[in-house]
């Protein structure tokens, strides 16, 4: 396991530790975490680029990518919870979008020639 998903399953045991919800419950709340996360990356969006007249340009595309990086951890937390196996599960679907990309690239050389 690497680094980054020893940290990931060292997050999502401290949830669990501190949940007394059933694990049902636990799993769609950190499912709705996702979409919380996402919301924060649009309200960043939107002060980075200066859209709310209210508030003016109220963040930096620095606040874009650290909520960019929240969202990431949030939905790695989630799978994690979601399946202990949770790397493998990742990198087995990185190694499927690599090939649907790859057949991708092959079938355009191929309409291209």
């Amino acid at each position: 396991m690497t680094e980054t998903w020893q940290t990931i399953a060292h997050l999502a045991d401290l949830l669990e530790a501190h949940s007394t919800l059933p694990r049902e419950q636990r799993i769609l709340l950190q499912l709705l975490k996702i979409q919380e996360e996402a919301g924060e990356v649009a309200e960043a969006v939107i002060g980075a680029t200066g859209q709310n007249p209210r508030k003016g340009h109220s963040h930096t595309w620095e606040d874009v990518e650290a909520e960019v990086c929240d969202v990431i951890v949030t939905g790695m937390v989630a799978l994690r919870r979601l399946n202990p196996e949770a790397a493998s599960v990742f990198a087995r679907h990185m190694e499927g979008l690599v090939a649907d990309l790859d057949k991708a690239g092959k079938a355009e050389d191929a309409a291209g020639r």
